[in-house]
């Protein structure tokens, strides 16, 4: 598994009791979407004992939203290798190439073992061939669908089954607050709080050599965002405090098309996916005008940071909330068939798209970065993984192209499972478990306020100005929080709230400490005090990791290529004075 690698615990962790129960398993995975549940299949399938931990109910995370589908070679006169080159333009010159070929050529094998797991896509009714569709910065038609619009719960659908039909341990409604580590700094499993359902409750633990990170997204550190409520950023704040090191977090993708639901609305907002453009429809203003057009070669098909910043450009030039998607042209039995999830959504609020244009605004959509990883899942903590959106593996670089998301949980799902495989030789080690107290909490309504932050100072756009002015609020709640515990001891009380709250600062003050630091526009990256993508001096990766003083360390990379995370293969990371110093 790992060796050992630059990350070593902060000694700082969520103010929680001490674990009033615990059990034992060869791996904890912790998140039930695509990318979770693969590797508890595959473990499992191979004798290993696995436990899965998930904060809500196991179909509650983002995997059964993605209406879109998966990307994979898979067509007629499509190969990996043109999946790679647009994935790489999409990435905007920051994609690890190594990772992406990895992604394109194990691709489209790991989507048919889903669909021997189970999963059913749109098939043509007379050929039975596997129906694709294209969608933005995709020159093929690569994207294999279900139900129409609903790819996402299918697969969820599938893998819970097969996760159910295997006896996999099942934790519900349990979010995890901190890792355990042994008296050797390794991974030894997690502290969790099980929300008074079923066998368990309270702070518990489960003992393990191996922890699997696959929480998700972050998306609610902003006010409107596609992302269910349960992505709070839970996963890249627990490792944080465990000492590993997270990248690319100032590349949050925007989603360009998102129902728009009124100046005041809040919370997910629905999608409407890429795949309608794909399928034809086109953008225009209020006055009818197709404003992509001549912007980019593919037009409304171009990379979504293209698409979400014309529409913001837009925005601001004639003074409009929103911009709106035609596809009228459709008819009604298109809507019907092809995106009937969107079609119920859109008359749920009062919107007709069979007969009328439907209202889009980019809202936050999908964390580009995260723990950052090797191409095993491996993160520079060891015996701790990361997989899916909580993970920065270097597939999506600056931007992720649409519909590589579920395929790159599956591709590094398997990967995972094969390494946690490989070492099993030894019996875990005794976690040294953690005494009540810890970090000082943030109050429960800190949560929007954090999300004000954001969305404020940096959303769409962004600019030093806007920036700064969000650090200094979002270090004005976390001293605040830190001097009344250290002053007086007193802390919010420890409940889900508190610690969502107290995890969304977290990643809000990286995300703005990244973007403050990138002096640049790249991808989901737009400032607009430094609108030109620099490759001389921004062609590098950040990466930030917390120090146990509560501070972040903020360093640059040489180069595109993401750093090695083992110890035996350090590469050097420049820091602010431009010394080299070995980074596992």
């Amino acid at each position: 598994m790992n060796a050992s690698g630059a990350g070593s615990s902060t000694g700082i962790r969520l103010h929680a009791p001490a674990p009033g129960w615990a059990i034992k398993a060869d791996v904890v995975v912790v998140g039930s979407g695509v990318a979770g549940l693969t590797v508890a299949l595959r473990c499992a399938a191979a004798g290993a004992k696995v436990t899965v931990v998930t904060k809500a109910h196991l179909d509650d995370g983002s995997t059964r939203w993605a209406q879109g589908g998966i990307a994979a070679a898979l067509g007629d006169g499509d190969t990996p290798e043109q999946h790679l080159d647009d994935t790489l333009v999409a990435g905007a010159g920051l994609c690890d190439e190594e990772a992406v070929r990895t992604l394109v050529s194990e691709g489209p094998d790991a989507v048919r073992r889903l669909m021997a797991t189970g999963a059913r896509f749109d098939t043509d009714p007379a050929s039975g061939e596997i129906l694709l569709t294209r969608e933005g910065g995709h020159h093929r038609h690569r994207i294999v669908h279900a139900g129409g619009d609903a790819t996402g719960a299918e697969v969820s659908r599938a893998l819970i089954g097969a996760v159910r039909a295997a006896g996999i341990e099942l934790i519900e409604n349990a979010l995890v607050l901190d890792l355990l580590d042994d008296a050797q700094g390794r991974t030894a499993g997690v502290t969790l709080h099980v929300m008074g359902q079923g066998r368990r409750d309270g702070v518990g633990a489960v003992h393990s050599r191996a922890v699997v990170l696959a929480t998700g997204g972050m998306g609610q550190v902003f006010s409107a965002t596609t992302n269910p409520a349960v992505s709070t950023g839970d996963g890249v704040a627990l490792a944080l405090r465990a000492g590993a090191e997270v990248s690319d977090v100032e590349f949050v993708q925007f989603h360009p098309t998102v129902l728009w639901l009124g100046p005041d609305a809040e919370g997910q907002q629905p999608l409407v996916s890429e795949a309608v453009r794909g399928e034809g429809a086109y953008l225009v203003d209020a006055e009818g005008v197709r404003f992509m057009v001549g912007q980019h070669e593919l037009a409304e098909l171009a990379p979504r940071d293209i698409v979400a910043k014309a529409i913001t450009r837009r925005m601001q030039e004639t003074g409009a909330q929103h911009m709106y998607l035609d596809g009228r042209h459709f008819g009604p039995r298109m809507w019907a068939e092809r995106f009937p999830t969107i079609l119920a959504a859109c008359r749920a609020h009062g919107i007709d798209p069979v007969t009328g244009l439907i209202p889009v605004a980019p809202a936050a959509h999908y964390a580009s970065g995260g723990v950052r990883t090797d191409l095993h899942g491996r993160t520079t903590v060891p015996g701790l993984y990361a997989c899916g959106e909580v993970a920065c593996t270097g597939v999506h670089g600056a931007n992720r192209l649409a519909s590589n998301s579920l395929l790159e949980g599956l591709v590094f799902a398997e990967r995972i499972a094969a390494d946690v495989l490989a070492d099993r030789s030894e019996p875990p080690a005794e976690p040294v478990v953690p005494a009540p107290g810890g970090a000082p909490l943030l109050a429960s309504e800190a949560r929007f306020e954090v999300q004000r932050i954001m969305t404020a100072g940096a959303g769409v756009l962004r600019s030093a100005e806007s920036l700064t002015v969000a650090a200094g609020a979002l270090e004005r709640l976390h001293t605040a929080a830190v001097e009344a515990y250290d002053r007086e001891g007193k802390t919010a009380e420890p409940c889900v709230e508190t610690w969502e709250s107290t995890n969304l600062s977290l990643v809000a003050r990286v995300l703005v400490a990244a973007a403050r630091r990138r002096e640049e526009t790249r991808g989901c990256h737009w400032r607009e005090d430094r609108p030109d993508r620099d490759d001389r001096d921004w062609r590098r990766h950040l990466v930030v990791r917390l120090t146990p003083h509560r501070t972040l360390d903020v360093r640059t990379t040489q180069g595109p290529d993401l750093p090695p995370v083992r110890g035996a293969r350090a590469a050097a990371v420049v820091g602010d004075d431009g010394a080299g110093s070995a980074r596992g």
